[in-house]
């Protein structure tokens, strides 16, 4: 550290890569300031996680990285899931540098969120998505703590219920299809119903992927969040569909306009 004819106080040191680096402080920096900001970066490069501050991270800037990395190690619904939170509900921290992130700013986001009425299941669902983000930012040394850990967690008044699938039965299923004139529809309907598929697999399939002869259907990918995903060898499954579903299918392979991807359920323009 030092200081000639009244200048800003400079402090000098070498990081964690063995690089001399000089800081210049505000004029109106004290010496026993300067020790202090002094101490803090020593502290800082023990630790390994100095970053010059032209270099730290925008949260924005860590969240694209940590989505991209997911994108190699998840099924693609669970990367739909990640990828909706981190687009729709995090642009409070958006382009604060991810050093400043503080426990006491998550658990404003989380009042924040508790004020505009947003389901407790539901915060706590994205606080695992930003615990899982600030702990990416840890691991690759941008931050030395994930401040998601230390923050308290929303509570319910008791009162709250988690939401509920309701299962139809036989009658009901009929109902439904009875109701629905579209044949578009009714056949998404239909086939969601005697196969369990999922919305993105259903979405995905193409006509190629039905075997007529033992009334199956092959489902090899999937289409979420205007993406295409190939399943992973687990998911990548035939499902048998039953004789009266796939006459169903003879009738809408005729109705269903042509379209490039050779898709059942095309968009209107024959693109998705």
């Amino acid at each position: 550290m030092y200081n000639h004819k009244k200048r800003p106080l400079v402090v000098d040191f070498y990081d964690q890569n063995g690089k001399r680096r000089l800081k210049t402080l505000p004029k109106e920096t004290t010496k026993t300031d300067a020790r202090k900001i002094l101490a803090d970066i020593e502290r800082e490069i023990e630790k390994g996680v100095f970053l010059p501050k032209q270099h730290t991270h925008t949260f924005d800037e860590v969240t694209k990285d940590w989505i991209k990395h997911k994108t190699m190690n998840l099924r693609a619904s669970t990367w739909a899931v990640y990828e909706g939170h981190t687009r729709n509900h995090f642009q409070d921290f958006g382009q604060i540098k991810i050093t400043c992130i503080s426990t006491k700013q998550i658990e404003a986001w989380i009042a924040a969120r508790q004020k505009e009425g947003m389901n407790i299941f539901t915060i706590r669902k994205l606080l695992v998505t930003l615990g899982q983000i600030m702990a990416y930012a840890v691991r690759h040394k941008y931050i030395d703590y994930n401040p998601v850990r230390e923050a308290e967690r929303p509570r319910g008044q008791g009162n709250e219920k988690k939401s509920s699938i309701k299962i139809l039965i036989p009658s009901e299923i009929n109902q439904l299809l009875n109701a629905e004139t579209n044949q578009k529809y009714r056949m998404l309907f239909m086939l969601t119903a005697m196969s369990g598929a999922r919305q993105g697999e259903l979405l995905g399939l193409k006509w190629d992927d039905i075997i007529w002869q033992t009334r199956q259907m092959h489902i090899q990918r999937t289409f979420n969040n205007e993406k295409w995903f190939d399943t992973k060898t687990a998911s990548n499954r035939k499902v048998d569909i039953g004789q009266t579903t796939t006459s169903e299918l003879k009738k809408w392979k005729l109705a269903c306009s042509p379209n490039d991807l050779d898709l059942f359920f095309p968009n209107e323009s024959g693109s998705r």
